[in-house]
């Protein structure tokens, strides 16, 4: 049962991507997995809640690469101790991982297929592609800068300014990934502009640490 679960989860999520959210229907889900839409039924309750279930699913695994990298979790109101207590060295790796999460994850990507599609027909799909791709990652960021500058880790400056700085070429590369015949080269194009970021921002008294 779980893994019947897991594959109408799955195959939702690659249809949703493809056709885009609202195009789909639970018959053509089941149809694509060989089954009853009483079949499905047994398993989830409508299209609804196979979308909440995907939408819950990206959450969690979010949750889980912050645990791993060892990054804050919440939005800063809710957790402000963890963003005292965040290094480079962790931003760095964490922004990697999402990176690689959106381009090769096939959960990830389809999710990120399917938000961009639907985020001007539907305002809960707006909703969630400005938490996960657009304006949420750049206030995450831009918390975290707000904490190092005040650390002396990072040079003296304005963290909105740095947090847009910082998060627009991933954005962009996001795109072109899609379409690049060469996806190593957008991979290798975003950890260089870490790299020159950070040796650009990194406050003096810190680099003098090393």
């Amino acid at each position: 049962m779980s893994d019947t679960k897991e594959n109408i989860l799955h195959t939702a999520l690659r249809l949703f991507a493809r056709d885009g959210y609202e195009a789909v229907s639970v018959s053509a889900i089941a149809g694509e997995l060989g089954m009853t839409k009483g079949a499905l039924y047994k398993h989830y309750k409508n299209k609804r809640d196979i979308f909440d279930s995907i939408v819950e699913r990206i959450y969690q695994m979010d949750y889980e690469r912050a645990r791993e990298f060892e990054v804050p979790e919440e939005v800063f109101e809710k957790a402000p101790l963890p963003y005292h207590n965040t290094s480079v060295d962790k931003i760095n790796a964490f922004i990697k991982a999402q990176f690689r999460f959106w381009t090769e994850d096939e959960f990830g990507c389809n999710f990120r297929k399917m938000i961009t599609l639907e985020q001007y027909r539907n305002p809960d799909m707006a909703d969630l592609y400005q938490k996960c791709l657009a304006g949420g990652p750049v206030d995450y960021m831009e918390d975290l800068f707000h904490e190092m500058i005040e650390q002396g880790i990072l040079s003296k400056s304005n963290p909105k300014q740095l947090a847009l700085e910082f998060y627009a070429p991933y954005y962009l590369l996001l795109s072109i990934y899609d379409v690049s015949p060469d996806k190593e080269e957008a991979a290798n194009l975003f950890a260089a502009h870490i790299e020159r970021f950070m040796q650009k921002n990194i406050a003096k008294m810190s680099k003098d640490k090393e």
